[in-house]
């Protein structure tokens, strides 16, 4: 019987749900932000780009398109750098084609920081040039583009922050809270959208509920810290209310 005893079936990848499966992501975007040197010059060139955006008042289209060019970066950084761990769990040696593979890897991300560059440039050239005090006080005030602006610029200071302070590079703990500092942003966008309506005040009121809710589940489950809570509202809450005051 020993014999034909079946080996249990290793769990394959489509078997690890799909909440296992972002988690890994995650992991992988945190562990390049905190190790790559490249990934926080591009979240940090991010960040100001959306800044400068916001400033002045691009379009949809336009906000589309950077948001796009943006994330192009950051993949092509993400595969440079998965590429060279491949290569080096291969062969410690030195190969030229190893080389030459990590060349051309290293190629693509210049490419696509090159096409950004341009991307950039000429979509925010033209109004930054002139960019004034009365450029400032005209500045678009489309909810969409502040909320957009608002959440990205949260979720990108939550990955630098997790990766500058050593956090786990998972969704289970870490400095700071990255489901408070949503939580959170998207209470004080809520009660900035709804100020003058009849029921603003009420909507306010119910999205705060919500953020403490959140918060309050990730403490109870243990996976952070009050700190790490307080620390994460308080990042949402004041990087959101920043970019719809400069509105």
């Amino acid at each position: 019987m020993g014999d034909k005893d079946e080996k249990a079936p290793k769990p394959t990848k489509g078997q690890q749900g799909v909440s296992r499966s972002f988690e890994h992501a995650y992991r992988g975007i945190v562990y390049a932000v905190r190790t790559q040197r490249n990934m926080r010059i591009h979240a940090i060139v991010a960040a100001l780009v959306l800044v400068a955006s916001l400033l002045i008042g691009v379009s949809a289209l336009e906000l589309t398109v950077l948001l796009l060019t943006i994330m192009l970066v950051f993949v092509t950084e993400m595969l440079n750098t998965a590429l060279e761990f491949v290569v080096d769990l291969v062969t410690r040696e030195y190969h030229p084609l190893a080389k030459l593979a990590k060349d051309v890897s290293a190629g693509a991300v210049l490419v696509s920081s090159v096409g950004a560059v341009l991307v950039g440039y000429l979509i925010l050239a033209d109004d930054l040039g002139p960019l004034t005090l009365e450029t400032l006080q005209s500045i678009r005030r489309w909810p969409g583009h502040l909320t957009l602006v608002s959440l990205a610029l949260v979720i990108i200071l939550v990955l630098l922050g997790k990766a500058l302070t050593r956090s786990p590079s998972s969704f289970h703990g870490g400095m700071p809270s990255g489901h408070a500092a949503v939580s959170f942003a998207g209470w004080v966008a809520a009660s900035f959208l709804a100020s003058g309506a009849r029921y603003g005040g009420l909507i306010s009121l119910v999205t705060l509920l919500m953020a403490l809710l959140v918060c309050q589940s990730r403490v109870e489950s243990g996976i952070h810290g009050t700190y790490q809570v307080a620390m994460g509202a308080l990042i949402g809450t004041l990087v959101t209310v920043a970019v719809f005051q400069l509105s």
